[in-house]
């Protein structure tokens, strides 16, 4: 079942420049620019890029906070906008720098108040609390106002209010933005339970790549508006050059470079006894191995796998050429 489908999405701000001393001009800027997505039911999907790239605002028209410039967009069979207040009941939202609790009251009441917006049944709300409660470790500050909760308690709170009415889709906006480790651990950890559960279709945004590698099987990369890249991790690695390092500690130096195709010495250290191999899968890195033992004493071995971070850089910087 289809709970999120959109096509030729596009979002369109009229922005006033600086031309000559006293005069502005006006243009238009697209920060949306024709985006075609379909989520199923259950999936966690990631949808990254850059500052700017249009990931906030696509979050905005789906929930029903914009209204598109052109294009379909229907979330959970219901078009955002028109059928907000339907929607509303359906979804659940958490944006890294806003809050749907109440900032002088104990979360607890926060939590009471919530159950009544969306008029859910007692029976139903205590178990989802209890549900998160236990997940997210939130007996410790319950009593607590809101304002007096660290960042890391509040998200935990943000991520419990926004799914006590049971809602379809659960769309996050930088989740785990300034959290130290342990909160962001606890974060990643309750999502991945949610996830695997399979009954909350979860998009989520973020600039820290270790949630999408931890969390979600696939990626949506959307940069200047579009979309640059729609499926997995494997994928990105396959299609933007991920390379594996291969880290070797000899005995003595090489008496002479290997040469094998796709293979480079990326560092030299320790006098050349410990060299870093980058391999962009032309030759396995079992390969590259043999030939080192035929060629020298190995004293140790360690594979690097690929690092998304550098990447999706790299698909970044591949996007930006001319």
């Amino acid at each position: 079942m289809t709970v999120i489908e959109a096509s030729g999405l596009r979002k369109e701000f009229t922005v006033r420049v600086k031309s000559g001393w006293l005069r502005r001009r006006t243009r238009i800027v697209a920060a949306v620019d024709g985006i075609a997505l379909s989520v199923e039911r259950g999936e966690m999907v990631g949808y990254i890029g850059p500052n700017g790239a249009g990931k906030s605002t696509t979050l905005k028209m789906l929930t029903g906070v914009l209204y598109p410039s052109a294009g379909q967009v229907r979330v959970c069979g219901l078009e955002p906008v028109p059928q907000r207040t339907r929607l509303a009941l359906r979804i659940g939202v958490v944006f890294g720098q806003r809050s749907q609790l109440w900032w002088d009251l104990p979360l607890r009441d926060s939590f009471a108040l919530l159950r009544h917006v969306y008029a859910v049944p007692a029976t139903e709300h205590a178990g989802r609390l209890a549900h998160c409660r236990r997940l997210l470790d939130l007996d410790a500050f319950l009593d607590v106002p809101v304002r007096q909760l660290s960042l890391g308690q509040r998200m935990r709170g943000e991520l419990t209010a926004a799914l006590l009415h049971g809602p379809e889709v659960l769309f996050l906006d930088e989740p785990t933005i300034g959290l130290d480790l342990v909160s962001k651990q606890a974060v990643r950890a309750f999502l991945a339970a949610l996830g695997a559960a399979g009954d909350t279709t979860i998009l989520l945004t973020t600039h820290d790549l270790a949630d999408i590698e931890r969390l979600c099987r696939r990626l949506v990369v959307i940069d200047q508006g579009r979309i640059v890249h729609d499926g997995s991790l494997d994928e990105l690695h396959a299609r933007y050059g991920s390379r594996r390092r291969l880290v070797v500690d000899l005995d003595e130096p090489l008496a002479a470079p290997l040469a094998l195709p796709g293979v480079t010495v990326e560092s030299t250290q320790a006098n050349g006894r410990r060299i870093t191999y980058a391999l962009d899968g032309t030759t396995a890195a079992g390969d590259l191995v043999s030939r080192l033992v035929e060629a020298a004493a190995l004293r140790d071995i360690s594979v690097l796998e690929p690092d998304i971070e550098d990447v999706v850089a790299r698909l970044y910087t591949r996007q930006a050429a001319p």
